[in-house]
């Protein structure tokens, strides 16, 4: 392809999804790029193990959906002919039985009394909205009462964040809270009748590759553009001299005329000279790491689950999948898998658990709650640990980052990704950043 660098040279910082969408699409416009990538294989949070007849995701189990049409077309582009499709079946382990998720679209599974309770207290949040005597939400416990009512919040809503997000409801944000969709009127009596009823309905149906696992989305871009990725850099200073960019590893001096971040943001700050105020705002940024417990099951259909939510604050994991029921390709014959995911703070008593303590731990839950029988059935086991793994909303978040973004503004590096923007970003949302990005510059 003609290069014509309209732009000169353009280095890319990370060959996650974010690192090698933005550099395919700038390589396809002619622009000359390279992308650093600090590890010694490209994929960040979409990496997966390939051992031995077994795949998993290292970032949790990741599926393929989006409302948006060409992001979707663009990543099932990739994967050509490698890929099923899969209808979600995906239930919440409450008190030991299985509800349909999302719980609103599961009431009927409940105890009449409980699924009264929460009929209940939806309706007469209702008419006190109605007649506007609840004040707006400020956080996201008042927001689950406001939205669902006491019943819902109090029994899923809550629990269920607070375990995932390691902090209280009443100091989470609400600024990513358009994920969570507000109920219909309907959906909800008709949920509590026992009429079905199906929510989130754009994941309803998901692709997943074939063979491969997640990577398999990685590998077919990588291949695209294989010559522009350099491995094993690991980006210690980015500075600004005379008209151009220099980024180093402490080894090696690399020349730019434009950098585009899609590391961490508190990966760039430890290598930029950012003032005291930038550097602040981003140690107050919060975020989760995430453990992720691989084990193969020697049963050739454990169960027809797509994944299941575990709001249970004694049980260490809050979700748990199940890959071979999206690619029977993903497993030995005559077999099956789990994948468990862990959420903690890095560095926390939780993170500093030997891998086979927390393989001990996470096989005893799974057997405590029923969703294995017997320990024995385990046959192949491994632990994956994430620094960077979900961006944590918190009533400080928007002040911060918005520090943060005006500085990179300023100093004119660009931001694209989940941790790079500090925004809790899906693949597909990852997608379109990029090609919004591209599109505009």
């Amino acid at each position: 392809m003609q290069t014509n660098s309209r732009n000169g040279k353009i280095a890319i910082l990370g060959g996650g999804l974010s690192g090698l969408v933005t550099g395919y699409l700038l390589n396809q416009n002619g622009e000359s790029i390279e992308i650093l990538e600090q590890e010694h294989e490209t994929g960040g949070l979409m990496r997966s193990l390939v051992d031995d007849g077994w795949t998993f995701d290292y970032g949790g189990s990741h599926i393929i959906f989006s409302k948006n049409t060409e992001a979707l077309n663009f990543m099932l582009d990739l994967l050509g002919e490698n890929y099923i499709k899969n209808r979600r079946n995906t239930k919440i382990l409450y008190n030991r039985s299985l509800v349909k998720y999302p719980f609103e679209n599961g009431l009927s599974d409940l105890p009449k009394a409980e699924t009264f309770e929460c009929l209940n207290s939806f309706i007469q949040t209702l008419l006190c909205k109605e007649k506007d005597k609840l004040a707006k939400p400020k956080n996201l416990n008042e927001w689950s009462f406001y939205t669902f009512g006491e019943g819902i919040a109090r029994k899923y809503l809550i629990p269920y964040n607070e375990k995932i997000w390691k902090l209280d409801a009443k100091l989470m944000g609400l600024d990513w809270v358009e994920r969570i969709p507000s109920p219909p009127v309907e959906d909800i009596l008709k949920s509590s009748l026992g009429i079905a009823t199906e929510g989130y309905t754009h994941q309803l149906h998901f692709y997943y590759p074939k063979n491969g696992g997640i990577q398999a989305l990685i590998k077919s871009l990588e291949a695209k553009i294989a010559q522009k990725i350099t491995l094993n850099y690991n980006v210690k200073r980015v500075g600004r001299e005379n008209d151009h960019w220099v980024v180093s590893d402490g080894k090696t001096e690399k020349s730019f005329n434009r950098i585009i971040s899609t590391i961490p943001v508190q990966r760039l700050v430890a290598a930029v000279d950012a003032p005291q105020e930038v550097r602040n705002a981003i140690s107050a940024l919060k975020y989760n790491s995430l453990i992720t417990v691989m084990l193969g099951i020697n049963k050739n259909k454990l169960n027809d689950l797509s994944w299941l939510y575990i709001p249970d604050k004694t049980v260490l994991t809050h979700r748990v999948s199940f890959p071979s029921n999206f690619s029977l390709f993903v497993v030995p014959p005559g077999k099956s898998s789990i994948l468990a995911e862990i959420t903690c703070h890095f560095g926390d008593d939780v993170w500093r658990m030997k891998d086979s303590e927390i393989i001990e731990r996470t096989i005893d839950d799974l057997v405590k709650l029923g969703i294995i029988c017997n320990k024995d059935d385990i046959c192949f086991n491994r632990v994956h640990r994430e620094e960077y793994a979900y961006v944590l909303n918190d009533l400080d978040y928007l002040r911060n980052l918005s520090i943060v973004k005006n500085y990179f503004q300023e100093i004119g590096i660009s931001l694209i990704g989940r941790f790079a923007e500090f925004m809790y970003l899906n693949m597909d949302a990852c997608i379109q950043h990029s090609i919004a990005y591209v599109k505009g510059h």
